[in-house]
């Protein structure tokens, strides 16, 4: 009798243990401290996933980066950090889906209707892509803009190849490269040391809160406004697989529901806002901001068809139909 007493309240110690079980998740953000994706939109993730699990599962951003940009997958794959964000161009070794939203002008200005449309087209046609992690999210960014920084707005073909250019590294380097244009590419985060200094006289794969981020307003004079977006840049959240282990079936379930496209859009959004936020600065700046010709327009597409073609056939050497996924982007954005 007193060994079935023992084994109970042994079984009732195990189970109030269980129920008490914490999982902490070290959510890196690569972007400086105080921009939007580490102080807004992982913070308010973090208290929906500790909401929805009770308590159960909670999270910490530490105050640095466990790793540099393009190690955030590896971070996560070395347990250095439970949780990251990655720039998808920068493991395109690894992943080949999510490109599809970066493809030239496929996407729209708004990065909340793009993360959902990412989103959307990951569930469909590359929903198992990541095999060391489990991926929670996707999303897209405000898409990039063509700045000229001297009083000729770059507004035509010849205009653009005549020009020396800062370039985001990637396809848009390759599709002015191939025009002719002078080029000079680095990290985004180094474009200001490049641009400030004058050595180029145009810069191309920039977002309109980068622009400001980077401090690059006063060296900018105006920017080509595009009805179709000229190259988007999409990222991917996911989880250590360790981790997510940890956690229960139905709070796996739980943090599924705030992330996803939950997740996507909320830094859609947020990109939209910043972007609206920068572009209300160009008047004070003295940026002008001009519609794109129309022939231009038709022509700077033509010349980056050949990255879309690229992506598909690597797409569909991985078991993606590239074809079919990017027609089912585009068709979730025109909804």
């Amino acid at each position: 009798m007193k060994s079935k007493l023992l084994m109970a309240a042994v079984a009732m110690t195990f189970s109030a243990g269980m129920a008490d079980a914490k999982t902490r998740l070290l959510v890196n953000c690569f972007w400086p401290p105080k921009h939007f994706a580490c102080s807004e939109v992982l913070p308010t993730w973090i208290e929906e996933v500790e909401r929805v699990t009770e308590g159960r599962v909670t999270g910490i951003i530490p105050p640095k980066s466990v790793a540099p940009p393009p190690e955030q997958l590896a971070s996560v794959e070395k347990g250095l950090a439970d949780v990251a964000v990655q720039f998808n161009g920068l493991i395109q070794n690894r992943v080949t889906g999510p490109l599809v939203a970066m493809q030239p002008f496929t996407g729209t200005h708004d990065a909340e209707q793009m993360s959902r449309a990412l989103w959307a087209t990951n569930r469909e046609y590359f929903p198992d892509e990541f095999d060391t992690v489990e991926l929670i999210s996707q999303f897209v960014i405000s898409p990039a803009e063509l700045y000229s920084q001297n009083d000729t707005p770059i507004n035509s073909i010849d205009e653009l190849a005549g020009r020396k250019m800062w370039v985001l590294p990637g396809p848009l380097a390759a599709i002015t490269k191939n025009l002719g244009s002078g080029v000079v590419s680095s990290p985004a985060v180094k474009s200001n040391e490049i641009i400030s200094r004058g050595v180029v006289d145009g810069h191309l794969g920039l977002d309109p809160q980068a622009v400001k981020a980077f401090q690059l307003l006063p060296y900018t004079k105006s920017t080509t406004s595009f009805d179709t977006a000229i190259y988007s840049t999409s990222f991917s959240v996911f989880v250590s697989k360790e981790k997510w282990d940890e956690i229960s079936p139905e709070d796996q379930a739980a943090i599924m529901s705030v992330s996803g496209d939950v997740l996507g859009v909320a830094f859609g959004a947020r990109w939209n806002q910043a972007a609206e936020e920068a572009e209300a600065s160009y008047e004070e700046a003295g940026i002008t901001v001009v519609e794109a010709d129309p022939a231009f327009a038709e022509a700077l597409a033509n010349a980056s068809a050949f990255v879309t073609e690229d992506w598909i056939k690597a797409a569909n050497e991985t078991g993606i139909d590239g074809a079919a996924a990017l027609e089912f982007y585009k068709a979730q954005l025109a909804q």
